[in-house]
């Protein structure tokens, strides 16, 4: 069984001892490592490369989607998770656009919190169930008023994009070049207005491409 590695990264010992608990206590996951800001956060990404960093997003001297960014431009391949008290849609949206494949609330349970960890560290996204309806209620922003139609293989690359699938992933499970699934990712996006990735989990969550199996 492959173990995953784990980094937490929340200013208060407390919660992260709390976190350690849960995280040894699961047969396939280790805390290799902890933060108590945004600093420190990113120095033991590059120094450990752990497959999940746990986020907390109000950190002092660099806050967590700062450090998220951070950590994604130098370390691509770690996955980051960020658990938070904030409720905000826009807290989530700027997470994602940091780069977070997750946003879990702090209030949600142990299981959940494995659960989301699991789901990133995977490839895919998760979004707290009370985020994910904020995000796909109204229908006000990006894509709202299409006025074309994906075709089924627009709607297949969108879809893994959103999921946290790699390009070159996406290019083995569909069976095309690089080059043409680019066309694809652009030609989407194009019709749908989206232009980052944040704008495309939020249209996944309105279509249900994200829902927890």
């Amino acid at each position: 069984m492959t173990t995953l590695r784990i980094l937490l990264a929340d200013d208060h010992p407390i919660v992260r001892g709390g976190l350690k608990a849960l995280i040894d206590g699961q047969p396939d996951m280790t805390v290799v490592g902890e933060a108590c800001d945004g600093v420190e956060a990113l120095e033991r990404a590059q120094a450990l490369r752990p497959d999940v960093v746990i986020m907390d997003l109000s950190m002092p001297n660099v806050g967590g989607a700062e450090s998220t960014q951070r950590i994604k431009e130098v370390c691509p391949e770690v996955k980051v998770l960020a658990l938070t008290a904030h409720e905000e849609r826009g807290y989530a949206e700027l997470a994602l656009r940091a780069g977070a494949s997750g946003y879990v609330l702090k209030r949600t349970t142990g299981e959940d919190l494995v659960r989301a960890i699991r789901a990133v560290a995977g490839g895919g996204v998760y979004l707290d169930p009370s985020i994910a309806a904020q995000v796909g209620v109204g229908r006000q922003g990006p894509g709202a008023n299409v006025t074309h139609e994906l075709s089924e293989r627009e709607g297949e690359v969108l879809r893994m994009i959103a999921q946290g699938h790699a390009m070159k992933e996406i290019a083995a499970a569909l069976s095309v070049g690089t080059r043409t699934l680019e066309t694809y990712r652009a030609r989407a996006m194009e019709k749908l207005a989206l232009k980052t990735r944040a704008e495309v989990v939020r249209y996944a969550v309105q279509r249900g491409w994200l829902t927890d199996d």
